[in-house]
């Protein structure tokens, strides 16, 4: 995989920083993004605060932050190779309880975020006739939990998932890529630490780490035929669960 340009959202901890962290040790040219300027200032210290990083904070539900991380991708490196659209937020809140200020939080972040920052890339992906687009959902959206109420953000990764499909399908021809990998139980700070408890949710009985989703990102980033495709990387949780 030849130098390349990422943009990582949500890049200041968890999945969206061991990503950022494995584009950097390949050697490629990475944009890291967080609402949170300070976090997002510390992960650029610990990946080395190279030359080859760059950081944009915003909230990537606001349009022009996707704007502006267009403008430094190109100031700083010139293309825009890969986009991993990672920032989301995950609650749980029974169905009957959610107003509407509520769901429009999951709406925001998580769809707009992705939908409208892709849009602002894409331009220049055209432009290059080569791009990949990976976004972050879960295998929730085809395998419900009784006991885990959150229609709101599975609804909301639902519809990435949806956008998914439907940008594959648009942009295809213009050798543009567009996947979405769904992980698991990941253990991440988001969890705060009550990671394990979810092992049983998985077949192989034990929750994921943030080497193993973002291993699957570089491998679907440098792949120049996976499009269109919903990758659950779960410990087999979208297929059952490990009853004990």
């Amino acid at each position: 995989m030849k130098k390349q340009t990422i943009i990582v959202t949500g890049a200041s901890s968890g999945i969206g920083k061991a990503v950022a962290r494995l584009f950097v040790e390949k050697g490629h040219n990475v944009i890291l993004n967080s609402t949170t300027a300070e976090k997002l200032e510390q992960v650029y210290q610990e990946l080395g605060a190279g030359e080859n990083i760059a950081m944009v904070a915003g909230n990537v539900s606001d349009k022009s932050t996707g704007a502006r991380l267009l403008e430094v991708a190109l100031a700083r490196f010139g293309s825009v190779d890969v986009l991993v659209n990672n920032a989301g937020i995950y609650e749980t809140k029974p169905f009957l309880e959610v107003d509407e200020a509520y769901l429009n939080r999951f709406l925001n972040t998580n769809f707009k975020g992705t939908y409208f920052t892709t849009q602002s890339i894409i331009p220049q992906m055209l432009k290059q006739n080569s791009g990949v687009v990976i976004n972050i959902g879960t295998p929730l959206v085809y395998h419900a939990l009784g006991g885990a109420p959150s229609t709101a953000p599975i609804s909301s990764k639902g519809a990435i998932h949806a956008l998914t499909l439907q940008l594959a399908a648009e942009f295809g021809t213009r050798n543009i890529r567009v996947n979405t990998i769904a992980p698991g139980v990941i253990r991440t700070p988001m969890h705060a630490g009550e990671d394990d408890k979810s092992a049983g949710l998985h077949l192989l009985n034990r929750v994921g780490e943030v080497a193993d989703v973002a291993e699957m990102v570089y491998t679907v980033a440098k792949s120049n035929f996976i499009s269109g495709a919903i990758i659950n990387v779960d410990g087999g949780m979208g297929a059952g669960h490990n009853l004990n």
